[in-house]
């Protein structure tokens, strides 16, 4: 009776997990397979989470455009209210015979007081009451102008001519051709991504002006043309003759210039510049060529003299300035500094005479952002990365306290970003999870209060997916603790043996596993899992987020100890049972094409296949002002320079490895990997090439979809 009993129990069990095998298999049947059109920007069909496009700040009012209209968010209630719209916009413009804008993204508000936008169209900049509903100012300049800067205070605005600068279409600069002004300096490092500052009045402009005449000019080849013309750019390589840079304050009202006195600029670097609130003094950090001696240093604007070295930092590897100081709205007699001397990124107040007052933010983790501040409250308020998330908070400048996360429930997870309106009394946070690829709220800054305006759905409802896991494994050090991603295929099955691509970059100022969408996996990694490949990408020392000690452990030997480090995760990954030891391929582009090539050449037993991007072959080949913060120059640094040239390792080459470049990269110029073509030829190993015309230092638009099929055929070939 019992054995009966048993056995009916056991054919319903049987019948019940046959009929779950036919429908899970019929709902796996029916996901949608992925494409490359769906994944890849650019893709015919790609697919992305939905987003709130110009999300910003009127003063205290949140602004959300559409291409039709504007419409004002109340951030305490949440109440919506339309504020202007593309006909009525047109409807003026037309009036006017100033033009017709296609749409609303774009506009800006150039003051939080006044119920103005300001719109951009060819050759103008137009400030438009959107109450009274008339044009109320408009400034022209030519049409192949760059580099615009309007001045809100004054309705002034700065541009560039090729390489002159203009303010309201009159000349600042007359300089020959090799002399840019107005424009972003060395080659926008130290954080440097613009040209021109006005003062906080508007009523003065200082500019950089850089003379490259002495850089060695580097031709690019444009194959378009029946006959193909050289686009000569200037390239200061590592250890080579670098363009010198100054700083110069234009005064509109009188039409004249000062320049700052900082003497002979050859082997020097200016970067970080601000304005006092008095507009009487300018602010900027001076780096030596070794970049191991920052100086914070005020000058006169009247007449350009120094007039004081506030801060000096010292390093023995280097110090990397990144962002100005920011004044206290409250009080013009202190700033906000940001160092990194205590080991991580932190926010320090200081007076006006170089005296620290107070450090701000403390801790193993970093300053990522400065938000701005809520002068009620007397707070600064900012974004704070923790290696794998970032959270904003706010600190009390007289107390040093923090906030709790000012997020919705406060919670900390994911990777958060943060806007603040002009009070400060409220932020736009931005934020994904692993699992929710955008959410959008609105907080106040006090209360914590939220107003949800977004919750975007999964792009990929409805597709198949492989399965994302992260963890930690040991670096080579056998101290530090690095953060993996490991992507399987939706149909994984841990009885069988698969084959690894390992994607990675692995330099400075890069993370590729977070916490947030999918752990930062892209769309390539879900397409390739989802083909029979296992995808691993590991964050070696060396890349950001993680403290200077971690950045710095690579130090004039870019490459060697983050290929030790990858090789600890190629260990990892032949300990899973799973795993193929002998069907381990690896990819990446720019440092990750460095990185591709020289795992391949220093461990051929370990990688049977590789793509490489982009890549840095010598550094010697390299710019000046990134290639000497991280390696010294050649003629300081022989050994290291030596020993990271890939052309020298030629001759270890056993895998099949695919090197792709622009032709017209100019931030890592062809010559890198034409070089290592040669040195192959001359090692009798076998490479190969492909090239892509008329891109720069990535394959951008609809080609970047066939980027991805040349590669996916390649692994798909050889692993």
């Amino acid at each position: 009776m019992e054995q009966k009993k048993t056995r009916k129990i056991a054919k319903r069990l049987a019948f019940a997990l046959l009929a779950f095998t036919v429908v899970f298999n019929a709902m796996a049947q029916d996901l949608k397979k992925l494409t490359l059109e769906d994944l890849i920007p650019g893709g015919e069909s790609y697919r992305y989470a939905k987003n709130l496009y110009g999300l910003q700040w009127w003063g205290d009012v949140c602004i959300k455009p559409d291409s039709e209209q504007l419409t004002a968010i109340d951030p305490q209630t949440g109440k919506e209210q339309v504020i202007l719209t593309l006909k009525e916009v047109n409807a003026a413009l037309e009036g006017e015979q100033i033009g017709k804008l296609r749409m609303l993204y774009g506009v800006s508000f150039p003051s939080p007081e006044k119920q103005e936008v300001l719109l951009t169209l060819p050759g103008k900049l137009v400030t438009y009451d959107f109450k009274a509903k008339q044009v109320r100012q408009m400034v022209t300049f030519d049409k192949k102008a760059n580099n615009t800067d309007f001045c809100p205070a004054t309705q002034r605005v700065a541009y560039t001519l090729a390489n002159n600068l203009f303010v309201n279409g009159k000349a600042v600069t007359n300089e020959p051709e090799g002399v840019v002004c107005g424009q972003s300096v060395h080659r926008n490092e130290f954080g440097i991504h613009k040209g021109t500052f006005w003062s906080p009045k508007g009523n003065l402009l200082a500019f950089y002006r850089m003379d490259e005449s002495m850089v060695a000019q580097y031709p690019l080849v444009d194959i378009t043309a029946p006959i193909g013309t050289v686009n000569a750019i200037r390239y200061p390589m590592a250890g080579a003759t670098s363009h010198r840079v100054q700083v110069g304050i234009y005064n509109p009202m009188t039409e004249q210039t000062v320049y700052l006195q900082t003497g002979d600029p050859t082997n020097r670097y200016f970067t970080n510049i601000s304005w006092a609130p008095d507009e009487q003094t300018l602010y900027l950090i001076e780096l030596n060529r070794d970049q191991n001696h920052a100086k914070l240093c005020q000058y006169n604007a009247q007449n350009g003299e120094l007039m004081r070295v506030l801060i000096e930092e010292r390093d023995p590897k280097y110090v990397e300035p990144q962002h100005p100081i920011v004044f206290l709205p409250w009080n013009p007699k202190q700033f906000i500094y940001q160092s990194q001397q205590s080991g991580f990124n932190h926010l320090y107040l200081y007076d006006v005479e170089g005296k620290l007052v107070k450090q701000l933010t403390k801790g193993n983790w970093l300053v990522s952002d400065l938000l701005g501040f809520n002068k009620e409250r007397k707070e600064l308020l900012f974004t704070a990365n923790t290696g794998l998330e970032s959270v904003n908070y706010a600190v009390n400048i007289a107390s040093g306290k923090q906030s709790r996360p000012l997020s919705l429930n406060t919670t900390t997870e994911g990777v958060h970003s943060g806007v603040a309106s002009a009070s400060g009394r409220y932020i736009i946070d931005r934020y994904a999870t692993a699992t929710a690829p955008r959410n959008i709220d609105l907080i106040q800054t006090k209360t914590l209060k939220a107003i949800h305006l977004l919750k975007a759905e999964n792009p990929y409802e409805g597709c198949e997916m492989p399965r994302i896991e992260t963890g930690y494994l040991k670096a080579a050090d056998g101290a530090t603790d690095l953060h993996y991603r490991l992507i399987k295929p939706a149909d994984f099955d841990p009885n069988k043996k698969y084959p690894v691509i390992i994607y990675v970059y692995g330099g400075p100022h890069a993370q590729l596993v977070d916490n947030g969408w999918l752990n930062g996996a892209r769309g390539w990694d879900l397409y390739m899992a989802n083909k029979g490949f296992i995808l691993f990408t590991l964050d070696n020392r060396g890349s950001s987020n993680r403290g200077v000690a971690f950045e710095k452990a690579t130090f004039r030997q870019l490459g060697i100890e983050e290929c030790k480090d990858q090789v600890k995760g190629v260990d990892f990954l032949k300990s899973l049972p799973y795993i193929d030891a002998n069907r381990i391929g690896v990819h990446g582009w720019s440092f990750g094409g460095h990185m591709t090539t020289a795992l391949m050449l220093r461990y051929p037993d370990l990688f049977k296949v590789g793509v490489a991007g982009g890549p840095v072959i010598d550094w010697g080949y390299y710019e000046v002002m990134y290639g000497e913060r991280y390696m010294d120059t050649p003629q300081s640094n022989p050994e290291g320079y030596k020993a990271t040239n890939l052309k020298l390792l030629a001759n270890q080459l056993k895998g099949h490895l695919l090197m792709i470049h622009d032709d017209h990269d100019d931030t890592c110029v062809p010559q890198h990997t034409l070089s290592f073509m040669k040195a192959c030829v001359d090692a009798r190993t076998y490479p190969e090439l492909f090239i892509y015309p008329g891109h720069k230092h990535n394959v951008a638009g609809r080609d970047r979809v066939h980027l991805y099929e040349k590669i996916t055929r390649y692994f798909e070939d050889n692993l």
